[in-house]
């Protein structure tokens, strides 16, 4: 029987097949190349190969877009007819919990599957990521602790453990250790983008605006390939940098030529899109028709179901583009929901509503409202979604709308909090000036 590169055994898997799946993990690994195409060509040499069938699976399964869920159901009923190892059946029971909306009980089938099968990269791989989209800091960092030890260095992937566990240690808020092991991961992948963006989240949370900048800049062709799945995330960072150095220009030519310049459908880089111009929005300045072709992008993933996290973002972009009634209607999908549907109908009701609702009443000048919903929502925030950079901007939000409503005191004590976090974030020094000082809301042009 063939093996994978972890020595796990690969049923009903040619020579050939194997080779293309070791390069399609390699390629989800690292997010560079196209990993589908490669699971194609594994399924091509050997139609019954589970686990390349599996791995395609759990690529649309993730990628949190209501299309690509859909292919993954039809992905995994016909797996199950081809599953015949207990790892097999592992992955193929937490896909269904995942396929349902249920991300907690697909991760913690996910928890007992690494355990059993520790060198299963994919398995570690596909847990991590439920992890980050629950925002499950804890597990992000210690499913790779727990899997560690069963590794060696010489192992092929062992680098890819190294660069996830780091972003567990920075979600964690173990940034020394964090930055040490990225680095480390890197210098022995330099193609990992999530190791490279795992250094980027420490910078980032630390303040250390210029080191992120020369971190991003220096390692530029190592992350911003046009092979590389993950250069608009990494693009956004850098462009986070020059925001809170207040070089709006510089933002604002990233987001038209990096962020945007391909009008990426993929809904990881519309997130990213919609939490830039928001920002921008709140620094006072005008996007102008970017708003449009955002919430337009957003039409075929916003569905008010599969995933609360990108509907709280295409509500941004559609409050952005005075489409208000796609707002309307992502929360009547939520509050029309059945009461026990799934984890993620939870979500949507218990997170995504008052976050909505928030930043809808920030858009709308009811500065009182917008604070009143984000104040309570902010401490129930990371239930789901993202990780602690991307839900920054509920703060940020709150902290603007405390300001431009004119509780300066408010303003004032949750800049304190923001710079006892980041002390030397322009961001939060401006956000303190401007309330000891009681300044009107900035207006500025794009």
């Amino acid at each position: 029987m063939h093996s994978d590169r972890q020595n796990n055994p690969l049923t009903g898997a040619s020579s050939e097949a194997a080779e293309h799946f070791d390069a399609a993990l390699r390629a989800f690994n690292i997010y560079r190349g196209d990993p589908v195409a490669m699971a194609d060509s594994a399924i091509a040499a050997a139609p019954d190969f589970a686990m390349a069938h599996i791995l395609k699976a759990y690529l649309f399964a993730l990628a949190t877009e209501p299309e690509a869920a859909a292919e993954a159901r039809a992905i995994v009923a016909t797996t199950k007819l081809l599953a015949a190892t207990d790892r097999e059946r592992s992955h193929i029971a937490a896909l269904d919990c995942l396929l349902a909306g249920n991300w907690t009980e697909a991760a913690l089938r996910l928890d007992h599957h690494n355990m059993a099968f520790p060198h299963d990269l994919l398995g570690l791989q596909a847990g991590h990521l439920m992890d980050f989209y629950r925002a499950n800091a804890r597990n992000l960092r210690d499913r790779l602790a727990r899997a560690l030890p069963k590794w060696s260095e010489d192992m092929p992937g062992y680098a890819a453990l190294l660069g996830m566990y780091a972003f567990g240690l920075e979600e964690t808020g173990d940034y020394a250790r964090a930055e040490a092991m990225g680095r480390e991961a890197v210098a022995r992948d330099p193609l990992d983008c999530w190791a490279h963006h795992a250094v980027a989240h420490v910078l980032e949370m630390q303040g250390r605006t210029e080191d992120g900048l020369a971190w991003m800049d220096t390692r530029e062709p190592h992350w911003s390939g046009d092979d590389n799945f993950f250069k608009v995330h990494n693009w956004w960072h850098k462009a986070l940098y020059h925001l809170d150095l207040g070089q709006s220009g510089e933002v604002i030519a990233l987001y038209d030529a990096r962020i945007r310049g391909d009008a990426s459908p993929v809904a990881l880089d519309l997130v990213d899109a919609s939490a830039l111009l928001w920002r921008m929005h709140l620094e006072g300045h005008d996007v102008g028709p970017r708003w449009d072709e955002v919430a337009a992008a957003w039409d075929a993933h916003a569905d008010g179901k599969l995933y609360p996290f990108n509907d709280w973002h295409a509500a941004m972009a559609y409050l952005g583009a005075d489409r208000s009634g796609e707002v309307d209607r992502i929360v009547g999908a939520y509050r029309s929901a059945e009461p026990d549907w799934t984890e993620t109908a939870g979500w949507a009701r218990e997170t995504g509503l008052p976050l909505i609702e928030g930043f809808r009443a920030f858009w709308q000048g009811r500065y009182a409202d917008s604070a009143e919903h984000l104040h309570a929502a902010r401490f129930i925030a990371n239930s789901y979604g993202g990780s602690h950079a991307q839900r920054d901007i509920i703060d940020w939000t709150l902290t603007e709308a405390l300001l431009r409503g004119g509780n300066t005191g408010g303003a004032e004590a949750l800049a304190g909090e923001r710079l006892a976090l980041k002390p030397h974030s322009p961001v939060n020094r401006r956000f303190l000036n401007r309330a000891r000082a009681a300044e009107p809301a900035p207006t500025r042009a794009a």
